[in-house]
Formats: structure tokens, C-alpha cells, sequence
């Protein structure tokens, strides 16, 4: 692959290119500077989503979740660790349900955790309910880029 991709910096949401061969070679942010990647979870807000998922070409994993969930705590260090082994192929991120309830409406959220994959803003993928790193990983292959 040497077609380059459109992704949102997770930090100033620039609009950056990248080589799709080149993602894995530590890409920074043409205005910021930061790390487009860092192998952890990137927290989305409605300031952020259009960037990090509509305008993006990169799919984007997002987990909706709440604080007082246990299911949602119980998953957090998975969904990390997927993040940590699948990033850059995929972007990962989480939306905190009681912050960004206008969001999560949205996208008809009505358990957490749910797990929604978007390709170019549109929703591709959804799974219910909390995953263990094989299920996880095994669901999100098909999508990576």
C-alpha cells in the first residue's frame, strides 16, 4: 500500500496525510508536532468526533462508555491493550456517555459498553456488551486498514 490516507491529529485535530505504508514509522503532526499515534485510547468529545471520525480515513474503534459501569471498568485495560497492538491500522478511542450524552445519542446507545467501528464517519461494525482481547481482536480484524 504507498496510497496515502487522511487522519485527524488526536491532539489539535489537523488534518494530516500519511503514507499507509509509512504509519507505522512513528508519523508526527504537520502542525503540532505530537505523535498522530501513541498506542492508547484517544478520549472523543463532540469538539473532536469530526475530526477523529468523519473526516478521518482511518477506522476508528470507538467504545461508548460510563463510569459508573462495571462491565465498561472490566474492559477499559482490554480495549487499551487491543489499542496498543492494533494501532496504527485502526484508531481507538472512547466516549464517556454521561460527558457527551447528545453524542451518544446520536449513535441510539442504549447499553454500554457498545462498541461502534466507523470507516470515513460511517458505522460499519457495532458489537454490545464487553470483550475479552481474543473476541475483541478476532471482531476488529476484518476492519483494519
Amino acid at each position: 500500500m504507498t496510497d496515502a490516507i487522511k487522519l485527524a491529529c488526536p491532539h489539535c485535530a489537523a488534518m494530516n496525510r500519511v503514507q499507509s505504508a509509512r504509519l507505522d514509522d512513528g508519523a508526527k503532526c504537520g502542525k503540532c508536532k505530537q505523535a498522530l499515534f501513541s498506542g492508547e485510547p484517544v478520549d472523543l468529545t463532540a469538539g473532536n468526533y469530526d475530526a477523529l471520525v468523519n473526516r478521518s480515513e482511518l477506522p476508528v474503534v470507538v467504545d461508548f462508555w460510563a463510569g459508573w459501569c462495571g462491565p465498561c471498568k472490566m474492559m477499559a485495560p482490554v480495549f487499551a491493550q487491543v489499542a496498543g497492538e492494533l494501532e496504527p491500522r485502526m484508531r481507538f478511542a472512547k466516549l464517556d456517555t454521561e460527558a457527551e450524552q447528545a453524542l451518544a445519542g446520536r449513535f441510539g446507545i442504549r447499553s454500554i459498553p457498545t462498541l461502534i467501528v466507523f470507516r470515513e464517519g460511517r458505522e460499519v461494525a457495532r458489537q454490545a456488551g464487553a470483550l475479552q482481547g481474543p473476541q475483541l481482536r478476532h471482531w476488529l480484524t476484518p476492519h483494519l486498514l
